[in-house]
């Protein structure tokens, strides 16, 4: 599929990302440098099409509510799944969905990931929940998607180095195209 022969929702992505991917969100980089340095370390670690899909997409909700909060959206995660989920299967927009309860499991399970968060993520975690308790823990690690979920927030936490890519998002459009559902491919031939 070329760029004249895009599908319309994909076309709509790199638009959003045209006009908003120049924010920051207190990290240092903005969105689109963060979302292609996610991207590549998808590719990296083998991840597949949806999964370098979802790690690309991961922090869309952000372009799509922005707030006048320095750190961003506090529910870009959900915002962001429900908007790709009519397009893309679980396997791109669960992961989205997850990556802010994966930060939250890894901080109260992990010795050190606490410490070593970002101002930024330190800010998003306290009003996403905090840390997670044993319950939410052990229905955390129930989820479908909860490995592809901690990779992704893996990913995210690495994803802010600006020498990591100097890819723009039409760059994964082979990786977007592979993941749309098979219905959404077929609307646009």
């Amino acid at each position: 599929m070329t760029r004249r022969a895009m599908h319309p929702f994909i076309q709509q992505i790199i638009e959003l990302f045209d006009a908003e991917g120049h924010h920051t969100y207190g990290e240092g980089i903005n969105q689109t440098e963060h979302a292609v340095q996610c991207a590549e370390l998808a590719i990296r670690d083998g991840g597949s099409a949806e999964l370098i899909t979802s790690a690309l997409l991961h922090d869309i909700g952000h372009l799509m509510a922005t707030t006048d909060i320095a750190f961003g959206n506090y529910k870009h995660d959900s915002i962001g799944a429900d908007f790709l989920a009519p397009y893309f299967p679980a396997e791109v927009t669960e992961p989205i969905r997850l990556h802010a309860q994966a930060k939250r499991y890894l901080c109260a399970v992990e010795p050190g990931y606490l410490e070593d968060l970002s101002a930024a993520s330190l800010d998003s975690l306290h009003h996403q929940g905090g840390l997670m308790n044993e319950e939410e823990q052990q229905a955390f690690r129930q989820e479908r998607f909860f490995e592809d979920a901690i990779k992704l927030r893996r990913w995210d936490d690495e994803g802010k180095d600006l020498e990591l890519s100097k890819q723009q998002v039409i760059a994964y459009l082979d990786q977007m195209n592979a993941a749309l559902t098979p219905q959404t491919t077929a609307q646009n031939v």
